[in-house]
């Protein structure tokens, strides 16, 4: 493991932080993460397999937060957090035989599509820890956290707030929302980092203080969400997913 200079680790862990708190929140925190590690000059894959490892560190501190506040639906998580992992567990090794950038052109019109959804609609439900979900809804939820897990492994960008999204749909308030998409993200970046490791593809010289500037970043974030609630995480969450569709759009037509 090569040993790095005061300097960058403290730009590491600097954005690693900064990263972390808005991903504990409403996901997106790759968009400063990844392009961090790319800076370093690491291999693509290397950048993919370091920041998942600082990201599942800065994932478990935002899922402990939310767990111990008792924001998360526990019920809900037993069946949806190993869909999550398995569903990425897949994904990475797709990620491996296939380039994803195909997917971008639909990843912006998703984005799109929820940005303008999320604006439009005002009455989302209250938050609640548990709420009464539909079998249709249910159903559709295990669907699609599998392929939400599956697209983190493969590919990655809003996968926090793809999966913010899901919860609010199945009926969630912003802040229970966000609390179970941690969860579930968490097993997404968990699985996926573990992946990634036992092929060597992780620079622990990098990820390590960055995980650690994510540890802080996600406790105050989660913290920050549970005390102002909707009234922050939805405005955050909006502008968030505005900025990943431009940094999308920047990407598809480069």
């Amino acid at each position: 493991m090569e040993t790095l200079d005061f300097a960058t680790m403290a730009v590491m862990a600097g954005m690693g932080f900064v990263a972390a708190f808005i991903d504990s929140v409403v996901g997106g925190g790759g968009l400063i993460s990844v392009p961090t590690l790319m800076w370093a000059g690491l291999p693509m894959l290397n950048v993919l397999g370091t920041n998942k490892i600082a990201s599942c560190m800065g994932a478990c501190a935002g899922f402990v937060t939310y767990w111990r506040s008792g924001t998360v639906d526990k019920r809900i998580m037993r069946v949806m957090f190993p869909l999550s992992f398995i569903g990425s567990a897949f994904g990475v090794f797709v990620v491996r035989q296939v380039p994803p950038d195909f997917l971008r052109p639909l990843v912006v019109v998703m984005l799109i599509v929820i940005a303008i959804y999320s604006v439009a609609k005002k009455n989302w439900s209250a938050d609640k820890k548990s709420v009464r979900v539909s079998h249709k809804n249910y159903l559709l939820g295990i669907v699609l956290i599998f392929g939400l897990g599956f697209y983190d492994g493969f590919f990655g960008p809003g996968t926090g707030s793809f999966m913010l999204f899901l919860y609010l749909m199945m009926g969630y308030g912003f802040l229970t929302a966000a609390a179970n998409a941690r969860a579930a993200n968490f097993a997404s970046n968990l699985a996926a980092a573990s992946i990634f490791a036992g092929f060597g593809l992780v620079n622990y010289s990098y990820s390590i203080p960055m995980g650690l500037g994510m540890i802080l970043g996600a406790a105050c974030g989660a913290r920050m969400a549970i005390t102002k609630g909707a009234a922050y995480v939805r405005p955050l969450f909006i502008g968030m997913t505005i900025v990943l569709i431009g940094k999308q759009l920047i990407e598809l037509f480069k």
